[in-house]
C-alpha cells in the first residue's frame, strides 16, 4: 500500500490551485451567437506552442501528447454522449482545459502526459478531429492523481454509482483513507462515503443494472445482502417499483429455502409379521411393533408401556418359570 502524504484531506484547491479549480469546475463559457466558432484548425493554428514534458501551468497539447490516466475513476463512457460532445467541440473547441501529468517515462509514440481529469474531452475531441486541447499541466503523484479524479468527476456527476464507489474503495485500500478523510477531502457526508461504499457489495446483475441507470442507489442499497437480489431486481426494473415499494417488497419477500430431505417411508410389513404383532400385543395387552430388517439382518421388537406396573407385568412373563 502506497503511503499517502499529509496533507491530502484539504481538497482539490490545495492540490492543484485555485486557478486551476476554477478553470476545471467553473461553467464552459458561451459562444456568441454571432460570433464565428473556432474549427480544428484554427485552434491548432492559433494554439501557443506547448513547452516541454516539465514545464507546468497552462498549455495547448496535441491530442496525441496525451494518454488515459491509469488512475481514472470512470470506466464507461456512453458513445452517444460522446458523439454529442464531438459535435459541441467542432463548433466551438475544448473550453474547459484538461488536467494532465507529465509521464515519468514518455512514449516512444509522442504521448508525454497523462490525463487525470477531462479524459471524455479528450476522447471527443479526437471524435471531432481536433489537433489540440487546452490543459493544466500540474506534478502529482499516484494518491494526489487519484484524488483529483475521484473530485472532479464527482462535482461534475461524471462516475455511475458503481465508479464512484469504487474509486472511493481504492482510496481508501492503496492510500490508507478513512472515512472520515474521505468526506472531508471529497466535501461529501460521511454517510454519504458509507453508503457508497456498501455498493461495492452488491451482486453482478446489480451492480450492471446501477452502471446502467436501470435501478438508483436507493433501490441497490435495498437489495443489499439479500439472497434473492437478483431475481427481486429484475422484478423491480421489469415493474418500475420506487425504493420504498423494493423496501417493502425485501421485508416481506420469502427466501427459497431447500427442502428437507424427506425420511424414507418403511417398507411395508408383510402379513405374518402384522399377525405376529397383533398376538404379542393381545397377549401383553400392550402396543408391540416388530422390524424385520431381512434375512441374515435381525431385528426389533418394540414394547411400548405408559405405566412401571404395565413394565413391571410384561417383566414378570419374560422371566416366569427361568431358574
Amino acid at each position: 500500500m502506497a503511503e499517502r502524504k499529509r496533507g491530502l484531506g484539504r481538497g482539490l484547491s490545495a492540490l492543484i490551485g485555485d486557478g486551476a479549480k476554477k478553470a476545471l469546475s467553473e461553467p464552459a463559457p458561451v459562444t456568441p451567437s454571432d460570433a464565428p466558432a473556432p474549427t480544428a484548425q484554427t485552434q491548432s493554428a492559433s494554439a501557443p506552442t506547448s513547452g516541454g514534458a516539465s514545464a507546468s501551468g497552462f498549455q495547448h497539447l496535441g491530442v496525441d501528447q496525451l494518454v488515459p490516466g491509469k488512475f481514472q475513476p470512470r470506466q464507461n463512457f456512453d458513445d452517444g454522449e460522446l458523439q454529442a460532445l464531438a459535435g459541441s467541440l467542432a463548433k466551438s473547441g475544448v473550453l474547459q482545459p484538461l488536467l494532465v501529468r507529465p509521464l515519468k517515462n514518455p512514449s516512444s509514440g509522442g504521448a508525454a502526459y497523462e490525463i487525470i481529469a477531462g479524459e471524455r474531452r479528450w476522447r471527443a475531441a479526437q471524435l471531432a478531429k481536433l489537433h489540440s486541447v487546452p490543459a493544466i499541466v500540474q506534478v502529482l503523484d499516484d494518491s494526489e492523481a487519484l484524488e483529483v479524479g475521484i473530485i472532479e468527476n464527482v462535482q461534475r456527476a461524471d462516475l455511475n454509482p458503481i465508479e464512484e464507489a469504487e474509486g472511493y474503495q481504492r482510496l481508501m485500500k492503496e492510500f490508507a483513507y478513512t472515512q472520515a478523510e474521505l468526506a472531508d477531502t471529497i466535501g461529501k457526508s460521511r454517510s454519504h462515503i458509507a453508503n457508497m461504499l456498501r455498493l461495492t457489495g452488491a451482486t453482478q446483475i446489480v451492480r450492471q443494472s446501477l452502471i446502467d441507470g436501470l435501478l438508483s442507489t436507493g433501490h441497490a442499497r435495498a437489495l443489499l445482502g439479500h439472497a434473492e437480489a437478483d431475481k427481486l431486481a429484475k422484478k423491480v426494473i421489469a415493474e418500475g417499483l420506487s425504493v420504498r415499494a423494493v423496501e417493502a417488497l425485501v421485508a416481506s419477500a420469502k427466501i427459497s429455502k431447500p427442502k428437507a430431505a424427506s425420511k424414507a417411508r418403511p417398507a411395508e410389513k408383510d402379513a405374518d409379521t402384522r399377525a405376529l404383532e397383533k398376538t404379542l400385543s393381545d397377549r401383553l395387552g400392550l402396543s408391540v411393533a416388530i422390524d424385520d430388517k431381512g434375512d441374515n439382518l435381525g431385528g426389533r421388537v418394540t414394547i411400548e408401556y405408559k405405566t412401571l406396573d404395565q413394565l413391571d407385568a410384561v417383566i414378570v412373563r419374560l422371566t416366569s418359570g427361568s431358574h
